[in-house]
């Protein structure tokens, strides 16, 4: 007999869908099959049934062979090497749910670390020019509803989100935009020729790393004032065109991303992006939103915030939350060999890390908490598996909207694995004993 599990949850992307259904055994320990999700969210959840899947804890020695350690004894390491370090890195916390991320910043503020998430390599730019300018933002519900003017600027959603397109921006119809696609216009802004520029009214294939030069462009045709016949390889007469169609909505939404944050000018990129979205105000409704990739990574932000108003790079080795994104960010402590602990959970900065910060991961005390083998738990010294966040374990996440979802259990973890929240539970209760908190 099978089960189905309906309303559940993807923890993939910042897309976060909520509409998927899941045919589990009776007995509620295998899963069967994934409806309605992307073929990645699908594999997310197929893949924690895999046969080879790392079940405890297990250890390098100096040679780098594994050897298979109790959770008492992961548990043990993990919080020696935080309460010995000086200045300990605690790096990750996008894919896990809200409730771990708290109890790893109590750890956090026991240490005196380092608390960092994957927006330091992503949308740590968005954030500062959030901090500089504010953003005028929406929730996707509303852009479901109202949008007929989609630009994705810098993205490929066809590719890293790949039901946004149908469940809340181009496809889906809404309370004002009866027809779907046909209710809307889709500008794609982006160097390459991809998926998503294939559906697009315009393609505006910029010059790498012009940006800036294009987000200005656009706040000069606004107005109809004069352009150069060519802007960052885009003629006038398009820059024109597109700026009177950007007008002409009721409701429009820029979504933005890595290829905006992460290229030539960075934050001043966003500031751009947010002027631009403010101008447009001007003539009609408009909104911003970045692309969010790993599916609680907004969360990790949203939690730090509630806890010491900042979103990333945060500080807390003086006793108190510092930021100062360049100086307490992941990459360049590590770079500087400033740290002498690297705790890693819901992140692979070994596979997106430069190759001299993960040798400096290597050659510290570390701790990878991740159910999948992967290049981080390959550097570090303790791979601890644990549950699946929305497969094996439900939990808050946030949506890259900011709003918060609550994720479901669907099948139990293999017998006797610990959740992430269940780890640093024990990990803090550790610590505080070694620190005498």
């Amino acid at each position: 007999m099978a089960k189905l599990v309906t309303d559940v949850v993807c923890p993939f992307c910042g897309t976060l869908c909520d509409d998927l259904e899941v045919s589990v055994t009776d007995d509620g320990k295998k899963i069967l099959d994934v409806y309605n999700a992307c073929a990645i969210g699908a594999e997310k959840f197929l893949h924690s049934q895999a046969s080879d899947r790392i079940t405890r804890p297990r250890m390098q020695d100096e040679d780098g062979n594994w050897k298979d350690v109790s959770y008492d004894e992961a548990v043990e390491y993990t919080a020696k090497i935080l309460a010995d370090a000086k200045k300990p890195l605690m790096y990750g916390w996008s894919s896990t749910n809200c409730e771990s991320q708290a109890v790893g910043t109590q750890i956090g503020e026991v240490t005196g670390a380092i608390m960092d998430n994957t927006a330091t390599v992503c949308h740590g730019t968005t954030l500062i020019a959030v901090q500089d300018v504010g953003i005028p933002s929406c929730t996707l519900g509303e852009v479901v509803n109202r949008a007929d003017r989609i630009v994705f600027w810098g993205c490929n959603p066809a590719h890293a989100h790949p039901r946004h397109m149908s469940r809340y921006s181009i496809y889906p119809r809404g309370f004002f935009t009866g027809k779907g696609q046909k209710s809307r216009k889709l500008v794609v802004i982006d160097p390459r020729c991809t998926d998503t520029s294939k559906l697009a009214d315009y393609h505006l294939q910029i010059e790498q790393g012009r940006d800036y030069e294009l987000f200005d462009a656009f706040r000069v045709a606004f107005k109809g004032e004069k352009l150069p016949d060519t802007v960052a390889g885009i003629p006038k007469k398009t820059i024109y065109e597109v700026a009177e169609t950007m007008k002409s909505g009721r409701f429009g939404i820029i979504f933005f991303g890595m290829g905006v944050t992460q290229s030539l000018s960075k934050n001043h990129n966003i500031d751009a992006a947010i002027s631009v979205t403010r101008d447009l105000n001007d003539y009609s409704k408009w909104s911003i939103m970045p692309m969010r990739g790993h599916y609680n990574v907004t969360g990790s932000g949203e939690v730090w915030g509630w806890l010491h108003g900042f979103p990333f790079a945060l500080d807390l080795s003086r006793g108190f939350a510092r930021y100062n994104p360049g100086d307490t960010t992941s990459n360049d402590l590590l770079r500087r060999d400033e740290v002498d602990a690297v705790f890693v959970l819901g992140s692979d900065p070994g596979a997106h890390f430069p190759f001299g910060s993960v040798k400096k991961i290597w050659g510290l005390p570390s701790v990878c908490i991740d159910p999948h083998i992967t290049p981080t738990s390959a550097v570090c010294k303790l791979h601890v598996p644990v549950a699946f966040v929305g497969v094996e374990t439900g939990g808050c996440a946030y949506r890259m909207d900011n709003v918060p979802i609550e994720c479901r259990k669907v099948v139990e973890p293999p017998e006797g694995m610990l959740t992430d929240e269940e780890f640093l539970k024990k990990v803090l209760t550790r610590v505080k004993e070694l620190k005498g908190a």
